[in-house]
């Protein structure tokens, strides 16, 4: 496959995010369109994915069934394979990639393949309920033990449990990141949408034993805070995170809105190229 070719990749599976979502991950997987977590601020509802946006994830029609969308997203995995073990893949944009009984099972049969070609994977979450079930235990055991130096789970933290009404507490999406940081994964939370600085702060002060990466953004379209507090709340963060070896990756929104008030601290900040795989 030639440079250009890669540069604009987009499967049926596998794809390059561009704009908000390329600050997460240079490559991306969406198996999926739908979610039962029922966010209110949900991008997805109002965006290009509205027209097909359901409660319930609902595989894409491009794929028969798990078997097909496994077997198109190894062929497109193949097709990218020197590029993805620098990067990664992550799950997912377009749906919560951790429910039981809806995703998960296929979520973990993708990550499984994806590992054993050494390519690390990058999973964002809502969902905490995932840690008792079966399909993960069984796969943690048998797979991902052997592979935790290549394993990053995130956690979307707001603090409000009402605009995320089926999805797993603030809570215990905390308690489940204290098992994954315990298990030897990487682990990260993205702090995005700031709805409240004080809520965001909140769950930042709760989750930073077990957080190795930060990732902060504003709302798109949302109210914003007043700029002087969220300065305060960035220059805070910067010296805490820098005391405790931990970093942050401050969101273009926020960047772009502080303007010349943002300051960027070496040993703290990191940009959106930053490899969590490499942090150890």
């Amino acid at each position: 496959m030639n440079t250009s070719e890669t540069k604009s990749f987009k499967g049926k599976a596998l794809y390059k995010p561009t704009g908000k979502a390329g600050e997460y991950s240079e490559w991306a997987c969406n198996f999926f369109t739908g979610c039962s977590n029922d966010c209110s601020y949900c991008f997805c509802k109002r965006g290009v994915f509205s027209h097909v946006w359901t409660k319930k994830p609902k595989l894409k029609k491009c794929f028969r069934d798990f078997d097909h969308a496994l077997s198109i997203f190894e062929k497109e995995m193949m097709a990218n394979i020197c590029e993805l073990r620098k990067s990664g893949v992550f799950f997912s944009f377009t749906t919560d990639p951790m429910i039981p009984g809806k995703t998960l099972e296929l979520t973990l049969r993708a990550a499984e393949l994806a590992l054993k070609n050494d390519v690390p994977v990058q999973i964002l979450t809502k969902c905490a309920d995932w840690w008792d079930t079966d399909v993960w235990m069984e796969t943690a055991k048998s797979v991902f033990i052997d592979y935790t130096d290549k394993i990053a789970i995130g956690f979307t933290l707001t603090g409000r449990d009402d605009l995320e009404p089926g999805a797993s507490t603030n809570d215990e999406r905390i308690s489940t990141m204290a098992l994954c940081n315990a298990y030897g994964f990487h682990t990260f939370a993205s702090i995005e949408p700031i709805v409240e600085l004080a809520y965001s702060e909140k769950v930042m002060e709760k989750a930073l034993p077990y957080c190795h990466l930060f990732k902060v953004g504003l709302m798109s379209g949302g109210v914003k805070p007043v700029k002087d507090d969220l300065k305060k709340m960035v220059d805070k963060w910067n010296h805490i995170l820098d005391k405790r070896g931990h970093k942050v990756y401050w969101k273009k929104s926020i960047i772009d809105y502080l303007g010349d008030d943002f300051t960027f601290w070496l040993d703290s900040c990191v940009n959106a190229d930053y490899n969590i795989f490499e942090s150890r």
